[in-house]
Order: C-alpha cells, then sequence, then structure tokens
C-alpha cells in the first residue's frame, strides 16, 4: 500500500485527503515508481479547484522524481533502480508510489539530484520551450516578463540573462522585487503599485518590447498589450490571476502584434520533443541556473501548501517530502 492526497470532490484545499492507496502492478509499457520527491504547481490548484474536469476520486499533481521499482512488459528506456524524473501525462503526483508510462520519464543524470527535479521538471521545462521555441530570445533584446520572482520567474530571469538579454520583471512586493533582482533582473515593477506599462515604455524610451512572457492572466492583460513594440509577441503561457479575456482582433491591429497560447503538454507529446527541452534544461543548471527550492512540505500538508500558493505568498519553487 502507498499514501496519497486524493480529493472525492473539488473546491478548496480542505477537499484534499490523506490516505492509504493500492497502486498495484504495472501494466505493459508502465512502470511502478517510488518517490522521492514532488513539485507543487498551479496546475495542481486548477485540478483541484474544478477548473479542470475529471472523475473523482483522483489524486493530483503533475511532477515529481523517484526511482524506478518494477516495470510492466515491454519496458526498454528504463530498469528497476534507475533515478527518473516526469511531468505532465495524468495527475497523479501527490502519492509515495504510483503507475506511470515508461515512454514519459525522464532519465536524471548523477548531477541533478532528486530535489532539483522535482522542483524544475514543469516550470524549468516550461522555461526551456518558451525561451528556445516559442520565443528565441536573442542577445540584446529586452523583455517583460510577469511573475519574476515566482518558481518560473527566477529560472527565467537566469536563463536570460546568459542568453545576454535585459529583464524587466513585474512581482508583487518590494521582497520579491529584491528576489528576483538577485536572479538576474535589471528592473524590477511592483506592479501593485506602479503601472508597468508605463515604466516598461520609460524603460525601453517608448519602444516597448518585442515579447511579453505572462503566466499571469487577467490582471496584466491590457497592460501586456500595450507594453509590445511593432510586431511584439504576448506568450500567454499562465493564468495565475484568472484566465485572460478573449482576444479581440482588433486590439492587435495597430501594431501587427502576435498573440499565442503554447502549453507544455504538446512540447512533452514525444520522448524525443521532452528530452531536448529536459537536456537544455539539465545543461543550464550545470551552467549555473539555481533551481530555488524556497519552500518544502510533508505529503500530508498539502493543503497548507495549496493556500499559501495561492495567497501568492511562495517564490521559488515548492516541493513535497515523501
Amino acid at each position: 500500500m502507498a499514501d496519497a492526497i486524493t480529493i472525492h470532490e473539488q473546491g478548496g484545499p480542505e477537499v484534499m485527503r490523506y490516505e492509504e492507496v493500492s497502486v498495484g502492478a504495472p501494466g505493459p509499457g508502465e512502470v511502478r515508481l517510488r518517490q522521492t520527491c514532488i513539485g507543487l504547481n498551479y496546475i495542481d490548484v486548477y485540478q483541484r479547484a474544478g477548473v479542470y474536469k475529471f472523475d473523482l476520486p483522483a489524486c493530483i499533481g503533475m511532477e515529481a522524481a523517484g526511482v524506478v521499482e518494477a516495470v510492466g512488459d515491454g519496458v526498454e528506456v528504463v530498469k528497476v533502480g534507475d533515478r527518473v524524473g516526469y511531468v505532465m501525462g495524468a495527475p497523479g503526483a501527490y502519492a509515495t508510489e504510483r503507475i506511470y508510462p515508461a515512454e514519459r520519464l525522464i532519465p536524471l543524470p548523477d548531477d541533478i539530484g532528486d530535489e532539483q527535479a522535482a522542483g524544475s521538471m514543469l516550470k524549468g521545462l516550461t522555461v526551456s520551450y518558451l525561451l528556445r521555441r516559442t520565443f528565441p530570445v536573442q542577445a540584446g533584446q529586452t523583455v517583460l516578463l510577469h511573475a519574476a520572482a515566482g518558481g518560473v520567474g527566477t529560472i527565467a530571469c537566469q536563463w536570460l540573462k546568459r542568453l545576454g538579454a535585459t529583464v524587466i520583471g513585474t512581482v508583487g512586493s518590494d521582497e520579491k522585487a529584491e528576489i528576483a533582482r538577485a536572479h538576474g533582473c535589471d528592473h524590477p515593477i511592483v506592479y501593485t503599485r506602479e503601472d508597468f506599462r508605463a515604466r516598461v515604455m520609460e524603460i525601453t524610451g517608448g519602444e516597448g518590447v518585442p515579447v511579453v512572457y505572462d503566466g499571469v492572466g487577467a490582471a496584466v492583460f491590457e497592460g501586456s498589450l500595450g507594453a509590445l513594440a511593432r510586431f511584439g509577441t504576448l506568450v500567454h503561457f499562465g493564468a495565475a490571476s484568472g484566465p485572460a479575456p478573449a482576444v479581440d482582433p482588433k486590439l492587435l491591429a495597430p501594431k501587427a502584434l502576435y498573440f499565442t497560447r503554447p502549453g507544455l503538454a504538446p512540447h512533452t507529446a514525444t520522448r524525443e520533443l521532452t528530452l531536448d527541452i529536459a537536456d537544455a534544461l539539465f545543461q543550464k543548471i550545470r551552467e549555473g541556473v539555481k533551481i530555488e527550492i524556497n519552500q518544502s512540505y510533508d505529503l500530508k500538508d498539502a493543503a497548507e501548501a495549496h493556500r499559501a500558493l495561492e495567497a501568492r505568498e511562495t517564490t521559488g519553487s515548492t516541493i513535497f517530502r515523501v
């Protein structure tokens, strides 16, 4: 038997229960994992709250690191004893053990620890595809990054500086401004008291930026469009403040703007796609990009972690200890 956080109804943090569950043996193409660290992400909140609908009862969570305990028929890409991480696929990461498709596993190099992996699979791979595929940033460009002190933000700031970019980042407090600055953000903007669009225009001499990376959504959508330069791209990859409004093409026309809504799922749809962005992430970690694990909780305290995340009290990455 294993332990897991399960939900029998969708709602607030109180719906999460720490329960004993039966895992069973892996089927063809599957493995059974003994998990060592689990990552917390905002998509977990969406699953718990009902933004995403699925059959209940269910276990939530999308990323973890662990060790292969058993393999099913036909599995050749990993073996018993291998250290692995994973992200996306079916929910179910909030557990001490689980069954998972072998083809979706990411082998962990010896120099990448379990906590690093669990704290960076979703966030780090998101940064990897955003900066390498969605809008490949070039040296000398100035970019706007929302939530610059968060898990994605602290990784992205460091990565962007290594690309030679100037980083403007929005944050919610002076404390978070210092965190963003410490990770490479050149111009932190406390958007709760400053007009970030006006500050972007001031910093860029009225030109705006070629790209805005937006994981916040509703609260910053209008300002983000206004902060873009001619032919700029709004990359809307998350909605921590609520869904962005429907995009009226007439808003894009005056400056011939581009709007895109990428996601991690298409970028991990095959093993080749997954390993491409994972290898790039691991290389950046070797080059000095730090995965900041600023909060850790016991798995049984998942509700407390969700409350902190939704209250925007967290910075960097949060993990659950198993």
